[in-house]
This record gives C-alpha cells, sequence and structure tokens, in this order.
C-alpha cells in the first residue's frame, strides 16, 4: 500500500502542516478509506477526537436533527440543547465545578482559563510543565513548552514559568504568592504520554491550595472516557478549580468547554465565543454523553485499554525501550525518529500519529473491538521488526 495523492487544491492551502500524503473521504466506525479505495484502521482518532469513531449514528441523528431547526444562537440567547449539555456536564464533572462557559477549541479552552485566573487573583504568573502542550493560540502556545515556537513568535506572554513534569521540588521553587495558575495535563499527550505521578499531583493540589493558587487542569485529550474514566481526574481523586475540555466533547464535531469552581471569576462582558454553544454542536454533545453514560461503556473502555496495553508491552524484537499509557492512550518510545514508522504502518493500513519526536502514538477510538486492537498491535509489530 503506498499513499495517495495530495489532492489538486493543496497548493492553495497555507502550508503549516507536516503532510501526510493521503486524502481521507471516508469513515466507519475505527475504520477509514482514502481516496483510492484503501482502508486503514484509526489509531489516531483525529488526534483524539472521533471518540466514538466515524459516522456514528446516533451523532448522526443528532446532528441532522438539530440542523434542520436551528443551526446557531448566540451566547445572550437561551437554547434547550445548550442548557441541557452544560446541565450533564457539571452533573458528570469533578465536584465543585459548577458553572460552563462553551466554545469552540482547546485552545480557546485554554485562553478563558488564562484570563480566568489572572482577573480572579489579580496576580501576573502562570506555571506550566516542561514538555507541556496546551494549544497554538497566542496564550495557550506561550504556555507550552515548546522553545522552537516560543522564539519564532517572541515575545511570548510575560509572567510564564515552567516546571519539570513530576517534580515536587520544582513545584515549591515556582508556585507561591505571585502565581495565578498552575496549568497541568494529568497524561501529557504531545509531550511523548507521559501520565503524572499521584505524588506530584498531590502536591500541586496541596501548594495550590496553600497559596490561594487556581490549579487548572487540561483535560483536552485525557477527557470523555479516554483513559478509562470520564475524566483522568478521577485516577486522582482530583476536584480542581477549573477544568479545560475539547476534542472528545463533541465526538470530532467542532467544540469546547471550561468548567469553574466556586473560586474562579470572570466579570459578565469580559469574555465570550460567537459560536460557543453553537445548539448543532450542544445536540452532538449530547449525543456523546448519552454513549459515554450507557451502561458498561466506559468499564469496557478501561478493560479494553488494559488488554492493548498488554499487547503492546508484549512487542518482541522492535526498538521500543517504554510503553505508558492509560486506558486508550499509549505512547510507545522508540530509540530512534517515529517519522519512518508512522509511514510504514500507513503502508500496512494503520493511521497513528507521533507525540514529539521518537513516541509513537495510539488513539484509536473508545469504540474500537478487541480484534481491531489485535490488528493493530500485530501491524505494529510487523512493521517494527522490519526496520530491525
Amino acid at each position: 500500500m503506498t499513499a495517495s495523492t495530495p489532492p489538486a487544491a493543496a497548493p492553495f492551502e497555507l502550508d503549516v502542516y507536516v503532510k501526510r500524503g493521503i486524502t481521507l473521504v471516508r469513515g466507519q466506525g475505527s475504520r477509514l478509506w482514502d481516496d483510492r479505495g484503501r482502508e486503514y484502521l484509526d489509531a489516531m482518532s483525529a488526534y483524539g477526537a472521533a471518540i466514538l469513531g466515524h459516522a456514528h449514528p446516533a451523532l448522526l441523528t443528532a446532528l441532522t436533527e438539530q440542523a434542520s431547526k436551528l443551526s446557531s444562537c448566540p451566547g445572550a440567547f437561551d437554547h434547550p440543547e445548550r442548557a441541557r449539555f452544560m446541565e450533564r456536564l457539571v452533573r458528570v464533572s469533578p465536584t465543585g465545578l459548577d458553572r460552563v462557559f462553551l466554545c469552540n477549541s482547546g485552545a480557546e479552552a485554554i485562553e478563558a482559563a488564562l484570563k480566568c485566573a489572572r482577573a480572579t487573583t489579580g496576580r501576573p504568573n502562570i506555571v506550566a510543565a516542561k514538555r507541556a502542550f496546551h494549544g497554538r493560540s497566542f496564550g495557550a502556545m506561550s504556555a507550552s513548552f515548546n522553545p522552537k515556537n516560543h522564539a519564532l513568535f517572541a515575545p511570548t506572554l510575560p509572567g510564564i514559568r515552567f516546571v519539570s513534569f513530576n517534580s515536587v521540588e520544582a513545584l515549591d521553587a515556582a508556585l507561591d504568592e505571585e502565581t495565578a495558575v498552575f496549568l497541568l495535563e494529568l497524561v501529557q499527550g504531545e509531550g511523548g504520554v507521559h501520565p503524572a505521578e499521584a505524588a506530584f499531583v498531590e502536591h500541586a493540589r496541596d501548594r495550590c491550595r496553600k497559596y490561594g493558587i487556581l490549579l487548572a487542569i487540561d483535560e483536552i485529550q485525557t477527557g470523555f472516557g479516554r483513559t478509562g474514566r470520564l475524566f483522568a481526574c478521577e485516577h486522582y481523586g482530583l476536584s480542581p478549580d477549573i477544568l479545560c475540555l475539547a476534542k472528545g466533547i463533541a465526538g470530532g464535531f467542532p467544540m469546547g468547554a471550561v468548567l469553574f469552581g466556586e473560586r474562579a471569576r470572570l466579570p459578565v462582558g469580559s469574555h465570550g465565543s460567537t459560536f460557543g454553544g453553537n445548539p448543532i454542536a450542544c445536540a452532538v454533545a449530547n449525543a456523546v454523553l448519552d454513549c459515554l453514560e450507557a451502561e458498561g461503556f466506559i468499564q469496557e473502555v478501561e478493560a479494553k485499554g488494559k488488554y492493548f496495553g498488554d499487547l503492546l508491552a508484549d512487542l518482541v524484537d522492535t526498538p521500543v525501550t517504554e510503553v505508558r499509557g492509560l486506558g486508550l492512550m499509549w505512547g510507545l518510545e522508540l530509540g530512534e525518529r517515529v517519522r519512518p514508522h508512522l509511514e510504514a504502518l500507513a503502508a500496512s493500513g494503520v493511521l497513528a500519529i507521533p507525540a514529539g519526536l521518537k513516541v509513537l502514538r495510539l488513539l484509536p477510538p473508545l469504540t474500537t473491538s478487541r480484534h481491531e486492537l489485535e490488528e493493530i498491535a500485530l501491524r505494529i509489530q510487523k512493521v517494527l521488526q522490519a526496520s530491525r
């Protein structure tokens, strides 16, 4: 199998993406097809967004029914699908988060969180983790640990400091009376699929409480079942002050959200979004929650995640040096660049993504069957063995 030819329209696109040479035209469940009719197992789910796979009937029904009624409703007006979704989101989220701001992406969610933190505390400083990735808008990029981007777009947002991930000592040195917010991923996705250690999270929570710092958790990739729990916070017994969500929130339909606890405040008129809380997005998000809340669904995701992790841990005679992950979010650390292996995997009929230069990241839809997970693991082993 070889990659398909980029479409004729490609020359007109702003060249900011590393193209894979594949033109996707159709999806069904955990499978995708390109413009040449070639079939792929989806081990990326649109960077973690398509958590229920492709063309899910419940999502299609919700989308088409709402589109036939009302497709746009600004935030100054109420809408029943929006109200219903926000009530449900508060109910299923960690305790203490009782207000919701709806937006369109993860980066927008991070921007709202940063603005809220400074507005609430009156403090200038923002602390984030090394290897963190929070988005590509200006504030989110500034809080993402990427020196290359920081140099390209300098000066970045002032007052941001980075600490070593999973270092308690680094927290002690960085979190103080001048800190507005500590922004943290509980599993670093783009940074290489590194789960946070429980002691690190607990110390961060305690330090934030001691100094009146808002704790903002970025669950843009980990939320909505990806780690085998509805939210990764559940693995740590954590109730943050701010929770940032996107990607799987509407099964791949553009949407984001921020949940705020009682300490977090944004005055009326200080923030907003023209498209946030779009009726179609909310209807689809309600359908996603229906599926996630179905009896046994999340428990099965957790079981499949452990099964997939065991399969990946048993890969033999490959360049894999470490296997990391939770639920259906896994990273394979390689002792070499990952890009050639991604190309070889695509040629074998599996689409995966990188996490940095040397990590193969796997984010299959939560609906992927055990048989499909076995096939993905088998093809990964064959491709990696062939590279030896």
